[in-house]
């Protein structure tokens, strides 16, 4: 498994090995071991799989709040995605940037996104299955997000504003402005 920092360091990319012969494949997508090795101690307590039927689905930007608050470990079954990470902790040299990855089920990468970051997606093709893992239980009071095309982050999706296939609650969601500071670097 290779683990490596992003341009915000606390956002890893994870490559798992995958071993391919003419049956298929196999692939150890998550050991604990290695992930510790690499400064990731977290224990796992749930995992969420998403279907995205079309392609230009955004969900997100989201996160949870103290006290609980969710690390994730993202990755991909089938299609592929745009997925990003905003740092969201005020007092941090990052605050509002954000990272992005390609995670695909061809190149197999997994994104580690830690507490203190917003968390979304974009669909790039048709019939794309997420699952991530997931450190904290959801929690419907503590659930929160941040717009996904909001102007301040200048994230670059792959798609135009009136493409975007969003969820009635993320059409809501405030400015990162606007936003309480939840956490703090």
């Amino acid at each position: 498994m290779k683990v490596e920092a992003l341009s915000i360091p606390e956002i890893k990319l994870v490559t798992p090995k995958i071993f391919r012969d003419d049956r298929g494949f196999f692939s150890e997508t998550f050991n604990a071991r290695e992930l510790a090795a690499a400064d990731i101690k977290e224990v796992f307590v749930q995992d969420n799989h998403s279907l995205s039927v079309a392609r230009g689905v955004v969900r997100g930007l989201h996160f949870q709040i103290p006290p609980k608050a969710q690390d994730k470990l993202v990755r991909v079954m089938r299609g592929s995605i745009l997925d990003v990470a905003v740092d969201i902790r005020a007092g941090s040299p990052t605050f509002g940037k954000h990272v992005t990855a390609i995670l695909s089920a061809d190149n197999w990468r997994q994104l580690w996104v830690p507490k203190g970051f917003a968390h979304g997606f974009c669909t790039l093709e048709p019939d794309t299955e997420v699952v991530y893992k997931v450190t904290e239980y959801y929690a419907p009071d503590c659930d929160r997000g941040i717009r996904w095309d909001d102007p301040a982050l200048g994230i670059e999706w792959p798609i135009a504003a009136g493409e975007a296939i969003l969820s009635a609650k993320d059409m809501k969601n405030p400015l990162l402005a606007e936003l309480t500071s939840y956490f703090h670097y």
